[in-house]
């Protein structure tokens, strides 16, 4: 047999190439190892760049101070105004007359719509005038029956007098004729009177508005039977209320009358009696004081059970929309026009019994000042009596950011007045 293998030349074997394939795989998974490699050591390095970044970061803002707090700031507003007290009242007509029939009868007419404005003088109600006529016609009678009962006594008198005088008659009979035209004139006296009364009677039968006003509903209808006279029991017909001008009435407490009264002593306030003071007023769905009246009249004295005084003031009603019974709001002048210094309510801080308004100084401090307040004025502002200067700059708003002491950034506002009592 011969040395060379038949199966030389027919290729590798089975086993030969799966001796060199690790080799190849080895090489792959090094070059892979050394890219993880490569990429575990650059995110190390990022990773700790951040770190240090980070650090920094933090120590920069640990370092540095943070801002003062916004505030918005103003300087009093500054404006000449008349410090006015506020009271609820009535309105009351200043005529109001239940009209009753001074005669007994049937009515007979009914002469206006029940809820209309009537004028002076209108004819409202007339009742049945035949028997009064019938009165006044038998009252002229008896008259005439006493005048000529005069003329009588007096051409008998006369004749007596003649008589007298040539001796032919008594002093006695003279006498009886004198007396006798005497009660005879007094008879027409009588009997004119009867005839004014009866005539007076027919008057009153037509029944007139006594004043102008609106009339209420008639509560009674024609044909019944009206008593009349000025006793109890007459018949209500209806009533009328004037309405322009028309009243306002309001209680004022005791301790305002003395602080009123100290001022008009002083000169600070005029006289509320003489009729000069004005006064304004509104009704409850009014934002403006619309009316201006004047008080024209002061009780005598204190309720001593409620401890306030009776005003009254006179308002003009031109288009007679205000109705007696309602309610409205008065005020009146408690001081002369004066210059004031005025803030938002909301600037105002109570500290106990104290009242405390926050500033900020020049450099931005916040700075407390004591302040003595006055009325409110319009919605939101309010009175200062003293403790600000007019150049303080006022934290109108961001109060609850500021603290007695501390630093603050003031911006710029303004304080508006909005005010409805103009």
């Amino acid at each position: 047999m011969s040395d060379i293998d038949p199966h030389a030349d027919a290729g590798p074997s089975p086993g030969a190439p799966a001796a060199r394939a690790p080799a190849g795989k080895r090489r792959h998974v090094g070059w892979i190892a050394i890219l993880l490699l490569i990429l575990l050591v650059g995110g190390f390095f990022a990773w700790h760049q951040g770190l240090i970044g980070f650090g920094e970061t933090a120590a920069a803002t640990t370092a540095s101070p943070p801002a003062p707090p916004s505030v918005v700031v103003s300087k009093p507003l500054q404006k000449q105004i008349t410090e006015w007290d506020e009271y609820t009242g009535q309105f009351q007509a200043v005529d109001s007359v239940e009209l009753r029939a001074r005669v007994s009868g049937y009515l007979q007419a009914i002469h206006f719509e029940d809820g209309q404005i009537v004028h002076q003088g209108d004819l409202l109600f007339e009742i049945d005038p035949r028997p009064f006529q019938i009165a006044l016609a038998s009252a002229k009678a008896q008259l005439e029956q006493a005048h000529a009962a005069y003329d009588l006594a007096v051409a008998e008198m006369n004749r007596a007098a003649a008589l007298r005088k040539s001796d032919f008659t008594s002093a006695s009979t003279y006498d009886e004729r004198v007396q006798q035209s005497r009660n005879a004139a007094a008879s027409i006296t009588v009997a004119q009177a009867a005839v004014d009364a009866a005539a007076l009677d027919l008057e009153y039968t037509r029944i007139t508005a006594p004043v102008t006003g609106r009339i209420s509903a008639h509560t009674i209808s024609v044909g019944n039977l009206v008593t009349g006279g000025s006793g109890e029991g007459t018949t209500l017909l209806t009533t009328i209320v004037s309405l322009d001008p028309i009243r306002l009435l309001f209680d004022v407490s005791e301790a305002n009358l003395l602080s009123y009264q100290r001022a008009i002593a002083e000169g600070r306030l005029p006289s509320v009696r003489d009729g000069t003071v004005e006064v304004q007023a509104q009704l409850i769905d009014e934002q403006r004081w619309s009316l201006k009246g004047t008080i024209d009249f002061i009780d005598n004295q204190v309720d001593r059970t409620a401890g306030t005084i009776r005003v009254r003031a006179l308002l003009p009603n031109p288009g007679m929309l205000i109705t007696p019974g309602q309610f409205g709001r008065v005020r009146i002048p408690g001081s002369l026009p004066y210059d004031a210094m005025l803030i938002p309510e909301a600037a105002v801080v109570s500290d106990q019994a104290r009242k405390i308004v926050m500033t900020v100084a020049e450099d931005g401090t916040v700075v407390p000042k004591i302040v003595r307040l006055g009325p409110n004025r319009g919605p939101d502002l309010r009175i200062i009596r003293d403790g600000l200067d007019a150049d303080d700059r006022v934290i109108i708003s961001g109060l609850l950011r500021a603290r007695p002491g501390a630093k603050v950034t003031a911006e710029d506002g303004k304080i508006d007045l909005t005010d409805p009592e103009e």
